[in-house]
């Protein structure tokens, strides 16, 4: 046995031994993940949930409001109103009388996939509404709070997942521009959505063409690897801004099997000892265009077809 190949085979053995361990401890990371984040935000999701229940069965009104409609001004008058209602509560318990008298009207206002919600204790509630393919998905909650209608508003409870920027958000938006931030955070909640849920579903449509799988938690980095072909195809995309729905990245590498019948036998021995890799631009061109499902499968129908020109390429080289 040639020595080159008896090294090929013991640095294959050692990068299998690496990718096990490196899948265990990444399987191990979400799990633990999951369980986690899963635990520490059902108590106040359920709490908040009921509560905002409460609230929409309480109200008198719901507005739709259209874009030119959401603005400072209304905002303002909402604000105003939760001050007003609480200070009203707050008298009538120093006087003995009920709070719920005179009767006040309760309103809510819906924005797009957002719904502004009146709550007791001076605080204003978002309950923001998000989609993928036209169907529902989860809903989050956002609470503001101010100590009087001329101080600045802060967050004091929320349901967002606990890796998306809410605090950098708040301390450059809310106090500065409380309408921007309010819808910036609903732009976010849904581009992450957006891109968990084209990960969900080729998964569920392509799991059994797809090796390892990869992803940061806001889905702004995903990697992974077909390995039912010629060669092995890893695929990393970027998204260069969490309000991205499309990767500003992608790289499409697809690497040479040793085994493949194709590797040009003009290659030297330690070329084939080392497969080189090849870019696959029209697959990097249709992950930066296509939402993931799509992309993938014009990846695949086109991939037969790429390969073989490579290949040939190679040989007549």
């Amino acid at each position: 046995m040639a020595p080159t190949e008896t090294y090929a085979r013991d640095d294959d053995a050692k990068l299998e031994t690496t990718r096990a361990r490196l899948s265990n401890i990444l399987k191990r990371h979400e799990d633990l993940k999951e369980r986690l984040s899963r635990d520490s935000d059902k108590l106040i999701f359920e709490r908040l949930q009921k509560e905002f229940e409460a609230a929409r069965a309480a109200q008198t009104e719901e507005i739709s409001l259209d874009d030119d409609e959401w603005n400072d001004g209304l905002l303002a008058t909402i604000r105003e109103k939760v001050h007003m209602e609480a200070d009203r509560k707050a008298m009538a318990n120093q006087v003995n009388v009920p709070a719920d008298l005179p009767f006040q009207s309760r309103t809510t206002y819906r924005i797009r996939n957002k719904v502004i919600y009146c709550l007791d204790g001076a605080r204003i509630g978002i309950q923001y509404e998000t989609f993928f393919a036209g169907e529902p998905c989860e809903i989050f909650h956002c609470v503001l709070e101010s100590k009087s209608f001329l101080e600045k508003m802060i967050v004091v409870e929320h349901t967002l997942p606990f890796f998306l920027p809410i605090r950098e958000l708040e301390s450059d938006l809310l106090s500065s521009n409380s309408i921007k931030f309010i819808d910036h955070l609903e732009e976010i909640l849904q581009a992450y959505i957006d891109r968990r849920e084209q990960v969900r579903l080729i998964k569920e449509l392509y799991g059994n063409q797809i090796g390892e799988l990869f992803h940061s938690l806001p889905y702004n980095m995903i990697e992974f690897v077909l390995e039912d072909f010629e060669c092995k195809v890893t695929i990393s995309i970027r998204y260069s801004d969490l309000l991205q729905t499309l990767p500003s990245q992608a790289r499409v590498l697809a690497w040479p099997l040793r085994s493949a019948k194709r590797i040009s036998t003009r290659s030297s021995s330690a070329q084939a000892a080392q497969p080189v890799p090849f870019h696959l631009s029209y697959a990097e061109e249709a992950l930066k265009t296509l939402c993931l499902p799509e992309a993938y499968a014009d990846i695949v129908l086109e991939l037969p077809h790429a390969l073989k020109r490579i290949f040939s390429s190679r040989d007549s080289d």
